[in-house]
Protein backbone atom coordinates (compact mmCIF):
# COMPACT_ATOMS: atom_id res chain seq x y z
CA UNK A 1 0.00 0.00 0.00
CA UNK A 2 1.04 3.24 -0.80
CA UNK A 3 1.21 5.98 2.12
CA UNK A 4 -1.84 8.01 3.22
CA UNK A 5 -0.40 11.75 3.44
CA UNK A 6 -3.82 13.44 4.36
CA UNK A 7 -6.53 11.88 6.64
CA UNK A 8 -9.73 11.22 5.27
CA UNK A 9 -12.42 13.48 5.92
CA UNK A 10 -15.10 11.84 7.42
CA UNK A 11 -18.74 12.02 7.51
CA UNK A 12 -19.78 12.42 11.37
CA UNK A 13 -22.61 11.07 12.90
CA UNK A 14 -23.82 10.31 16.51
CA UNK A 15 -25.95 7.39 17.89
CA UNK A 16 -27.57 7.35 21.52
CA UNK A 17 -26.44 4.49 23.50
CA UNK A 18 -28.98 2.55 25.91
CA UNK A 19 -28.43 5.08 28.73
CA UNK A 20 -29.06 7.75 26.69
CA UNK A 21 -25.24 8.73 26.42
CA UNK A 22 -24.42 10.63 22.65
CA UNK A 23 -21.89 8.94 20.69
CA UNK A 24 -20.29 10.58 17.89
CA UNK A 25 -18.85 8.64 15.13
CA UNK A 26 -17.00 9.45 11.68
CA UNK A 27 -17.56 7.21 8.58
CA UNK A 28 -15.37 7.50 5.37
CA UNK A 29 -14.75 5.37 2.77
CA UNK A 30 -17.47 2.50 0.81
CA UNK A 31 -17.65 -1.35 1.05
CA UNK A 32 -18.23 -3.80 3.95
CA UNK A 33 -18.57 -1.76 7.22
CA UNK A 34 -15.74 -1.93 9.90
CA UNK A 35 -14.92 -0.67 13.49
CA UNK A 36 -12.45 0.87 14.92
CA UNK A 37 -12.07 1.18 18.72
CA UNK A 38 -9.10 3.32 20.55
CA UNK A 39 -7.08 2.73 23.56
CA UNK A 40 -6.07 4.58 26.44
CA UNK A 41 -6.78 8.64 25.59
CA UNK A 42 -7.53 7.50 21.60
CA UNK A 43 -10.66 9.43 19.97
CA UNK A 44 -12.12 8.62 16.16
CA UNK A 45 -9.49 11.53 15.19
CA UNK A 46 -6.27 9.31 15.83
CA UNK A 47 -7.70 6.67 14.09
CA UNK A 48 -8.13 8.64 10.59
CA UNK A 49 -4.42 7.28 9.47
CA UNK A 50 -5.35 3.49 9.55
CA UNK A 51 -8.69 4.02 9.01
CA UNK A 52 -7.50 6.11 5.80
CA UNK A 53 -5.28 2.82 4.51
CA UNK A 54 -8.59 0.50 5.32
CA UNK A 55 -11.02 2.85 3.83
CA UNK A 56 -10.06 1.46 -0.05
CA UNK A 57 -11.82 -1.67 1.04
CA UNK A 58 -14.25 -0.83 3.91
CA UNK A 59 -16.45 1.38 5.00
CA UNK A 60 -14.66 2.62 8.16
CA UNK A 61 -16.40 3.90 11.31
CA UNK A 62 -14.25 5.38 14.42
CA UNK A 63 -15.70 6.77 17.01
CA UNK A 64 -15.50 9.07 20.18
CA UNK A 65 -15.13 6.40 23.60
CA UNK A 66 -17.38 7.71 26.26
CA UNK A 67 -16.01 10.97 27.86
CA UNK A 68 -14.28 11.64 25.12
CA UNK A 69 -14.32 14.12 21.79
CA UNK A 70 -17.53 14.68 20.78
CA UNK A 71 -19.44 11.85 22.86
CA UNK A 72 -21.35 12.28 25.83
CA UNK A 73 -20.14 10.71 29.45
CA UNK A 74 -23.32 9.64 31.43
CA UNK A 75 -22.32 7.78 34.69
CA UNK A 76 -22.05 5.87 36.76
CA UNK A 77 -19.19 4.43 34.89
CA UNK A 78 -19.42 0.51 34.20
CA UNK A 79 -17.71 -1.30 31.60
CA UNK A 80 -21.00 -2.80 30.33
CA UNK A 81 -22.15 0.96 29.60
CA UNK A 82 -19.04 1.10 26.90
CA UNK A 83 -19.93 -2.30 25.30
CA UNK A 84 -23.39 -1.23 25.11
CA UNK A 85 -22.00 2.21 23.43
CA UNK A 86 -20.45 -0.17 20.88
CA UNK A 87 -23.33 -2.18 20.52
CA UNK A 88 -25.31 1.49 19.57
CA UNK A 89 -22.32 2.28 16.56
CA UNK A 90 -22.40 -0.92 15.27
CA UNK A 91 -26.04 -0.47 14.39
CA UNK A 92 -24.68 2.39 12.38
CA UNK A 93 -22.20 0.88 10.96
CA UNK A 94 -23.63 -1.44 9.32
CA UNK A 95 -25.04 -5.70 9.99
CA UNK A 96 -22.20 -7.92 10.48
CA UNK A 97 -19.51 -4.96 10.72
CA UNK A 98 -15.82 -6.37 11.30
CA UNK A 99 -14.13 -4.96 14.57
CA UNK A 100 -10.85 -4.07 15.03
CA UNK A 101 -9.40 -2.27 18.25
CA UNK A 102 -6.16 -1.24 19.30
CA UNK A 103 -4.74 -1.13 22.93
CA UNK A 104 -7.57 -1.21 25.55
CA UNK A 105 -10.07 -0.56 22.50
CA UNK A 106 -8.93 -4.02 21.55
CA UNK A 107 -10.20 -5.49 25.18
CA UNK A 108 -12.87 -3.85 25.19
CA UNK A 109 -14.04 -5.27 21.83
CA UNK A 110 -13.26 -9.14 23.00
CA UNK A 111 -15.47 -8.43 25.98
CA UNK A 112 -18.16 -7.25 24.21
CA UNK A 113 -18.20 -10.00 21.54
CA UNK A 114 -17.82 -12.29 24.74
CA UNK A 115 -21.30 -10.46 25.89
CA UNK A 116 -22.99 -11.21 22.79
CA UNK A 117 -22.30 -8.24 20.19
CA UNK A 118 -23.05 -9.41 17.03
CA UNK A 119 -19.78 -9.22 14.81
CA UNK A 120 -18.10 -10.05 11.81
CA UNK A 121 -14.53 -10.89 12.04
CA UNK A 122 -12.04 -9.48 14.73
CA UNK A 123 -8.85 -8.24 15.16
CA UNK A 124 -7.01 -6.76 17.90
CA UNK A 125 -3.89 -5.09 18.42
CA UNK A 126 -1.26 -6.22 21.80
CA UNK A 127 -4.62 -5.72 24.36
CA UNK A 128 -1.97 -4.73 27.43
CA UNK A 129 -3.25 -7.36 29.99
CA UNK A 130 -0.40 -7.45 32.27
CA UNK A 131 -0.89 -8.43 35.90
CA UNK A 132 2.58 -6.58 36.35
CA UNK A 133 1.36 -3.05 35.39
CA UNK A 134 -2.47 -3.68 37.20
CA UNK A 135 -1.04 -2.06 40.36
CA UNK A 136 0.19 1.32 38.47
CA UNK A 137 -3.14 1.09 36.38
CA UNK A 138 -5.08 1.14 39.91
CA UNK A 139 -2.88 3.66 41.55
CA UNK A 140 -3.81 5.61 38.16
CA UNK A 141 -7.82 5.04 39.01
CA UNK A 142 -7.09 6.38 42.74
CA UNK A 143 -5.25 9.48 41.62
CA UNK A 144 -8.43 10.51 39.08
CA UNK A 145 -10.88 9.41 42.23
CA UNK A 146 -9.11 11.80 44.37
CA UNK A 147 -9.53 14.71 41.78
CA UNK A 148 -5.79 14.31 41.33
CA UNK A 149 -6.22 13.98 37.00
CA UNK A 150 -2.52 15.11 36.28
CA UNK A 151 -0.74 13.46 38.58
CA UNK A 152 -2.70 10.65 37.35
CA UNK A 153 -1.99 11.39 33.65
CA UNK A 154 1.80 11.80 34.25
CA UNK A 155 1.59 8.00 36.17
CA UNK A 156 0.02 6.91 33.05
CA UNK A 157 2.38 8.17 30.55
CA UNK A 158 5.65 7.36 32.56
CA UNK A 159 6.43 4.45 30.65
CA UNK A 160 4.73 5.54 27.30
CA UNK A 161 6.54 6.83 24.33
CA UNK A 162 3.51 9.92 23.60
CA UNK A 163 5.97 12.43 22.91
CA UNK A 164 6.21 15.23 25.27
CA UNK A 165 4.44 17.61 22.80
CA UNK A 166 1.64 16.31 22.95
CA UNK A 167 1.24 15.21 26.26
CA UNK A 168 -0.84 18.74 26.92
CA UNK A 169 -3.59 18.17 24.71
CA UNK A 170 -4.48 14.83 26.41
CA UNK A 171 -5.46 16.19 29.56
CA UNK A 172 -8.85 16.81 29.37
CA UNK A 173 -9.09 12.84 28.50
CA UNK A 174 -7.55 11.79 31.68
CA UNK A 175 -10.31 11.27 33.63
CA UNK A 176 -10.95 8.56 30.57
CA UNK A 177 -8.13 6.79 32.35
CA UNK A 178 -10.50 5.08 35.05
CA UNK A 179 -12.46 3.28 32.33
CA UNK A 180 -9.72 1.78 30.70
CA UNK A 181 -8.70 0.32 34.13
CA UNK A 182 -12.20 -0.83 34.53
CA UNK A 183 -12.17 -2.78 31.09
CA UNK A 184 -8.53 -4.88 32.42
CA UNK A 185 -9.61 -5.70 35.29
CA UNK A 186 -7.16 -6.99 37.37
CA UNK A 187 -4.98 -7.11 34.46
CA UNK A 188 -4.60 -10.82 33.79
CA UNK A 189 -5.55 -12.20 30.77
CA UNK A 190 -9.83 -13.58 31.33
CA UNK A 191 -9.49 -16.82 29.79
CA UNK A 192 -12.90 -17.74 30.46
CA UNK A 193 -14.42 -14.63 29.04
CA UNK A 194 -12.47 -15.54 26.06
CA UNK A 195 -13.76 -19.51 25.81
CA UNK A 196 -16.85 -17.81 24.97
CA UNK A 197 -15.99 -16.29 21.42
CA UNK A 198 -17.07 -17.79 18.56
CA UNK A 199 -15.87 -15.43 15.82
CA UNK A 200 -12.99 -15.55 13.73
CA UNK A 201 -10.06 -13.37 15.80
CA UNK A 202 -6.45 -11.95 14.66
CA UNK A 203 -4.14 -11.13 17.35
CA UNK A 204 -1.23 -9.18 16.23
CA UNK A 205 1.50 -7.56 18.22
CA UNK A 206 4.74 -5.84 17.40
CA UNK A 207 8.16 -7.60 17.24
CA UNK A 208 10.29 -4.27 18.66
CA UNK A 209 7.45 -4.52 21.29
CA UNK A 210 8.12 -5.64 25.45
CA UNK A 211 8.43 -9.31 26.31
CA UNK A 212 5.30 -9.03 28.56
CA UNK A 213 3.31 -7.60 25.58
CA UNK A 214 4.43 -10.30 23.45
CA UNK A 215 3.61 -13.29 25.89
CA UNK A 216 0.08 -11.15 26.58
CA UNK A 217 -0.83 -11.16 22.73
CA UNK A 218 0.15 -15.09 22.70
CA UNK A 219 -1.86 -15.72 25.67
CA UNK A 220 -5.09 -13.95 24.18
CA UNK A 221 -4.77 -16.42 20.88
CA UNK A 222 -4.00 -19.23 23.11
CA UNK A 223 -7.38 -18.73 24.84
CA UNK A 224 -9.03 -18.01 21.82
CA UNK A 225 -11.50 -21.25 20.17
CA UNK A 226 -10.76 -19.21 16.58
CA UNK A 227 -8.01 -17.34 16.25
CA UNK A 228 -4.54 -16.87 15.11
CA UNK A 229 -1.65 -14.66 15.87
CA UNK A 230 0.56 -12.62 13.63
CA UNK A 231 3.90 -10.00 14.86
CA UNK A 232 4.72 -7.16 12.65
CA UNK A 233 8.92 -7.31 12.38
CA UNK A 234 10.03 -4.31 13.95
CA UNK A 235 6.89 -2.90 15.24
CA UNK A 236 6.12 -1.24 18.98
CA UNK A 237 2.93 -0.38 20.29
CA UNK A 238 3.13 2.89 17.69
CA UNK A 239 2.57 0.31 14.92
CA UNK A 240 2.83 2.58 11.71
CA UNK A 241 -0.55 2.25 9.47
CA UNK A 242 0.81 1.53 6.27
CA UNK A 243 2.34 -2.03 8.06
CA UNK A 244 -0.70 -2.75 9.89
CA UNK A 245 -3.39 -2.22 7.37
CA UNK A 246 -3.02 -4.74 4.73
CA UNK A 247 -2.70 -7.06 7.38
CA UNK A 248 -5.90 -6.15 8.85
CA UNK A 249 -7.48 -6.03 5.27
CA UNK A 250 -5.90 -9.67 4.17
CA UNK A 251 -7.56 -11.35 7.49
CA UNK A 252 -10.52 -9.56 7.39
CA UNK A 253 -11.81 -10.06 4.23
CA UNK A 254 -10.90 -13.92 4.06
CA UNK A 255 -14.31 -15.18 4.62
CA UNK A 256 -16.12 -12.52 2.41
CA UNK A 257 -13.97 -13.32 -0.85
CA UNK A 258 -15.81 -16.59 -1.79
CA UNK A 259 -19.89 -14.65 -1.86
CA UNK A 260 -17.58 -11.76 -3.94
CA UNK A 261 -16.77 -14.16 -6.30
CA UNK A 262 -20.09 -16.08 -6.43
Amino acid sequence: MDDVSTPPAGVRGRVVSRDGTPIAYERYGEGPPLVLVSGALGTAAGERLLGGFLARRFSVVAYDRRGRGGSGDCGPYAVEREVEDLAAVVGAAGPGAALHGTGTGGALVLAAVAAGLPAGAVSVFEPPYSAAAAERRHRVAELLGAGRPAEALDLFLAESTVPAELRPGLAELAHTLAYDVAVLGDGTVPEGLLARIRARVLVVDGGASPAGTRQAARAVTESLPRARHRTLTGQTHDVAPHVLAPVLEEFLTEDREPAEAA
